[in-house]
């Protein structure tokens, strides 16, 4: 059965983040390696798509940390998200930061893509379907989001033993680094399922990466290892 644009959310995932909400710029808190990974993810990005002066939507934008630095990078920025406080804390980092071009919404990724179809040339959702009861639903309206020949680019974990010891038990109850219950091994996505989520949707696969931690010098990298953390460059046939 399909979810519609207004159940495919989990309230409980909601309310993590929003309880949070007020510490998302803080670069020593829970988001620590949010703003540790950002300017890889960034340049990931770039190094495939062009941002100057593009329409660029951020879906599952959170407090904004990717949407206001691909504005900064020159991109027209639309970040869009169901947490409340979230997005209201991304409103006013905008506006104390001065960040240029940007703008946040309170809508799902589905309404959106009724309501603006094949209106974006990059459309980018990081470390969000692995949130969200149907993450082919979210794909799907990425898919129909970005204009013929766009970009659009995901992050997410993969499913297996290892990213359950690394990216949960590592993560959040030996190293600290999320807070505990900030991921459910189960909502996990396998590279073949998000590819043929992409398929479906009209997307195609054109490469990927992985990420990785080091916890004793605390750094991140990009690497060819898909197997805990990794993105996905697609693009939409003309």
């Amino acid at each position: 059965m399909q979810t519609t644009a207004h159940t495919n959310v989990d309230p409980a995932e909601l309310a993590k983040f929003s309880d949070l909400a007020h510490r998302w710029w803080d670069p020593e808190s829970e988001f620590r390696p949010l703003h540790q990974i950002n300017p890889l993810r960034l340049e990931w990005i770039k190094a495939s798509a062009t941002l100057q002066g593009k329409d660029v939507l951020d879906v599952g934008c959170g407090g904004g940390i990717l949407t206001d630095a691909m504005a900064r990078s020159g991109a027209n920025a639309l970040g869009i998200d169901l947490a409340t406080k979230s997005l209201k804390v991304a409103q006013l980092h905008a506006l104390e930061a001065q960040t240029p071009h940007v703008q946040y919404r309170e809508v799902s990724v589905e309404a959106l893509a009724l309501e603006r179809p094949a209106s974006f040339d990059v459309v980018t959702c990081m470390e969000m379907l692995e949130h969200v009861p149907d993450p082919a639903s979210v794909v799907k309206a990425c898919a129909d989001l970005v204009k013929p020949g766009g970009w659009v680019f995901f992050s997410t974990l993969n499913r297996n033993p290892k990213s359950f010891l690394f990216a949960i038990l590592g993560a959040e109850y030996v190293l600290n680094l999320l807070p505990k219950g900030t991921h459910e091994y189960a909502k996990f996505i396998r590279p073949s399922e998000l590819a043929s989520a992409c398929r479906a949707a009209g997307l195609e696969w054109q490469h990927t990466r992985g990420m990785e931690y080091n916890p004793l010098t605390r750094r991140y990298w990009m690497s060819a290892d898909t197997s805990v953390n990794y993105l996905v460059a697609t693009q939409k046939a003309l």
